[in-house]
């Protein structure tokens, strides 16, 4: 069997790109039968210093998010600068965005899967911690969001 490049099989998160935070929230609330979420608006550069395509970004988003079991569901509003989040939005409009794996050794796992030809998209820090996304798409079907807290 080969090598888990990850180093974990648990999916933590699935990520939706939406249009409408607060109407999508209220949706979702009224599906699940539970509250609706506060939405919350991403820190900007001087706190992510978020790389997008190689380059620095302003890259922000309002979230949501959902905790169902094992698994958190996060909607995606992009409003900041050129991202991921903003790249799908357009080509694509709202849909799923990415599958979330909690890891361990965010440079090593970056680098164990660009070796696999799975290409890292967008890098940032969040209070406690880091995130990245890599397009899997032509491998794997999806985007591959690395969640390393502190």
């Amino acid at each position: 069997m080969a090598e888990n490049a990850l180093g974990t099989t648990i999916v933590c998160q699935v990520g939706i790109i939406v249009e409408d935070i607060a109407k999508t929230s209220k949706a979702w609330a009224e599906l699940l039968g539970v509250e609706v979420p506060a939405a919350q608006l991403t820190d900007g550069q001087e706190v992510t210093h978020a790389r997008y395509r190689g380059e620095g970004t302003d890259a922000r988003a309002k979230l949501a998010f959902f905790n169902l079991g094992q698994v958190q569901l996060e909607l995606i509003e992009p409003v900041g600068g050129p991202s991921t989040w903003r790249e799908f939005l357009e080509q694509h409009g709202q849909g799923i965005h990415h599958i979330a794996f909690r890891i361990q050794g965010m440079d090593d796992v970056i680098a164990r899967l660009e070796a696999c030809d799975v290409s890292l998209v967008q890098r940032g820090d969040y209070t406690g911690g880091r995130y990245a996304y890599l397009d899997g798409i032509p491998q794997l079907g999806a985007i591959l969001e690395l969640l390393e807290n502190d």
